[in-house]
């Protein structure tokens, strides 16, 4: 699910509270995520659901070719962090699935000859440590460097062990800091201090199952001796901090989100006072840059509208002036800014045209004014800022697109961009064309959105079409042999077989910026699901496909979308592939993270909200006798963001009311539903023979 994260937590209901809720809900077993019941019927479904699948025609070949593709000893190594004169990767291939975290010199990297060492070798810990540990990041000590705190989660969930690990000696440290399993945030304070925030014990959650507290944690001390920084509500999402480094400065700040949009931020002085930031609470804070909080406004404040990137000086109003809000950038009418992040002396700044991207780089002048500059990079194509220096003014952008495969370049500003990797072609794009075209949805809105197909295609022919439609994150291009959240090379196998591809930009991503994003919030989430039909209809107003050989596929949020989609147009879709979902959205606020969404969706626990979420929850208005498309229904027990009662108890009434439906269940993966390439070409198989069985497509 969501993604601008505070760190999601997940609680599951408890066995008093699963039995005082089944007398209205004989399902509702199915939360108790490791219960001996819901796991037998779990098993029973996962049994019957491979048998049929895996027996399908090509299963072992797309399996196979899945997982040759995802695997390729020829990857990438993309830059996750630049430490200093340092680069840091998780790598992972065949020999190593769950990845190897290693450092090379930054001029190595640069050169594209990089040298690595390794630091952790993820499966030879888990090994050793008989755990299925899953990388989840690391946290370092800037501006040395040398020490990190790293996250490694027990399965794929979102919570992590945090442990102190030391770069120079490739070791952990013995007696170093170590926060035990939750879904922790961790930031350094100083050499040797933490700003911790996490289960504290008692009182010491949200009813998100997030921290509430924030503390100060000095080495040398226990955990439980951590001084208070800050605490939030009972009812809030929960507290985190944020420390950015400039230099030898380092700027902390603590938030308080009251939702999943808002938060009340504060910087921390030196001297331990909490100082309010002037913003707007539902301001994205991005970074620092010349001693200014760089950030993105989310509605129109002081006369800047929505969507511009803003700044003001951190000392100013440390020392009780009132800091001048200076624009930095204001995006045009078809412009969105994605991310934003800063090197030693210049602002980037990645953004979204009409779903095509760019980045352009920014300075600020002695008068207070910033210049931009537009970085020569492929027109029409996904741009990911995958890092930036802060000794140097460089940033590394992978570049790519569903037929253009993926290459880095390290930018420069005014300068022409150099490629430092490019990976070769894995598969014919000479056959195939990308087109971007535009529906129109019910209200008359103009919804963009990519067809891939065979060049020359004549329709109709079956479509799989992918959405997600909230929480502000934009659907963009991206090469067809890895679609992250799209089944992985589904996409490819689906094109290369004469049948169309369709990526749709419906509102509540973030493509046009605030205002598409906040078109579907709460009583007005049927916009999407309106955007997502236009999408359809257009494809077979267009003659690109027909009714009921069009499919429809979304993960977590976009599993909700795809749920409501196949009860409001059982006329339209002839398949569903639903992900990871959200359905029971009368309880969804109870269920693991739920709680910390309610800025989406609304509170279903407040009649007037529930007046207009009961109109589209999937697992309330699933209805005996209708002739739904056949789901693909696949989910993760160790799911710790969306709960996979959501899953199991759709798939139980589907069952109860003699629908069918395909069920898979990962043992472990979390939210991404696969911890490792090889569960992700598993699925990816999976869904291509569902597809091929439920749209008969052409060969």
């Amino acid at each position: 699910m969501p993604f601008r994260l505070p760190l999601i937590a997940a609680l599951a209901l408890s066995t008093t509270a699963i039995a005082q809720t089944a007398a209205i809900d004989p399902n509702a077993y199915l939360e108790d995520i490791h219960g001996a019941r819901a796991l037998e019927t779990v098993k029973r479904w996962n049994t019957r659901s491979l048998a049929a699948l895996e027996a399908k025609p090509d299963y072992a070949r797309y399996r196979q070719r899945a997982l040759d593709l995802l695997q390729d000893a020829r990857q990438i190594a993309t830059p996750d962090q630049v430490l200093g004169d340092q680069v840091v990767n998780l790598w992972q291939d065949k020999a190593n699935p769950r990845g190897l975290w290693r450092v090379a010199s930054l001029a190595s990297f640069t050169s594209g000859k990089p040298v690595w060492r390794t630091l952790v070798d993820v499966d030879a810990l888990g090994k050793a440590e008989g755990k299925s540990w899953v990388w989840k990041g690391a946290t370092c000590r800037a501006p040395s460097y040398d020490r990190c705190m790293v996250a490694l989660s027990n399965g794929g969930g979102d919570a992590v062990v945090e442990r102190e690990f030391d770069i120079p000696s490739g070791k952990f440290v013995t007696d170093g800091f170590v926060v035990p399993m939750f879904k922790t945030g961790v930031n350094w304070a100083g050499p040797d201090a933490l700003y911790v925030a996490t289960d504290f014990g008692p009182d010491s959650l949200t009813t998100s199952g997030l921290p509430r507290t924030a503390k100060l944690w000095r080495r040398g001390t226990p955990l439980t001796a951590a001084t208070e920084i800050a605490s939030a509500a009972r009812t809030d999402v929960g507290i985190d901090t944020t420390v950015f480094t400039e230099g030898e400065r380092r700027y902390a700040l603590v938030a308080r989100d009251t939702d999943f949009f808002h938060s009340k931020r504060s910087h921390i002085a030196t001297d331990g006072r909490l100082v309010a930031t002037p913003l707007p609470d539902d301001a994205v804070i991005d970074t620092v840059l010349d001693g200014r909080l760089i950030a993105t406004l989310s509605s129109d404040w002081r006369g800047i509208p929505a969507g511009a990137v803003v700044a003001y000086s951190i000392a100013d109003l440390l020392a009780g002036r009132s800091p001048a809000i200076e624009r930095v950038l204001v995006p045009t009418s078809t412009q969105a800014v994605e991310q934003v992040d800063s090197s030693k002396s210049v602002l980037w700044v990645k953004m979204l045209d009409d779903v095509s991207g760019r980045l352009v780089s920014l300075t600020r002048g002695a008068d207070g004014f910033w210049t931009q500059s537009v970085s020569v990079l492929p027109t029409a194509s996904t741009i990911h800022l995958e890092a930036t220096a802060g000794k140097d003014d460089l940033a590394f952008a992978m570049v790519e697109g569903f037929l253009s495969p993926p290459a880095l370049y390290a930018v420069r500003p005014n300068a022409k961009p150099v490629a430092v990797d490019t990976l070769p072609a894995r598969f014919d794009a000479s056959t195939m064309q990308v087109e971007q075209r535009f529906a129109t949805s019910k209200d008359g809105t103009k919804i963009p959105y990519f067809l891939v197909r065979k060049k020359g295609s004549t329709g109709p022919v079956p479509a799989l079409v992918h959405a997600y439609g909230g929480f502000r994150n934009a659907q963009t291009p991206t090469y067809l042999v890895d679609q992250p959240y799209r089944s992985g090379p589904a996409g490819l196998f689906w094109v290369e077989e004469g049948n169309a591809f369709v990526l749709a930009n419906i509102r509540g991503g973030g493509e046009y910026g605030p205002r598409w994003h906040q078109a579907t919030l709460r009583e007005n989430r049927q916009k999407a699901y309106d955007d997502l039909h236009a999408v359809g209809d257009d494809l077979v107003r267009t003659g690109v496909s027909a009714k009921r050989r069009i499919a429809v596929s979304g993960r977590s949020n976009g599993g909700l979308l795809v749920g409501v989609a196949m009860e409001q147009r059982p006329d339209l879709y002839g398949a569903i592939v639903m992900g990871s979902p959200l359905l029971d959205m009368r309880n969804y606020s109870h269920l693991s993270a739920g709680a910390s969404w309610m800025g989406e969706y609304g509170d279903p626990d407040k009649p007037a909200d529930w007046a207009f979420i009961s109109r589209y929850s999937p697992y309330q208005n699933l209805r005996r006798g209708v002739k739904y498309p056949t789901p693909f229904i696949y989910t993760s027990t160790e799911d710790d963001r969306v709960h996979p009662g959501h899953a199991r108890k759709f798939a139980a009434r589907l069952e109860a009311y003699g629908d069918p439906f395909f069920y898979y269940e990962n043992p472990e993966g979390g939210h991404a539903a696969g911890a490792d390439k090889i569960e992700d070409a598993k699925r990816a198989a999976l869904v291509t023979v569902y597809l091929n069985a439920q749209l008969a497509p052409q060969r």
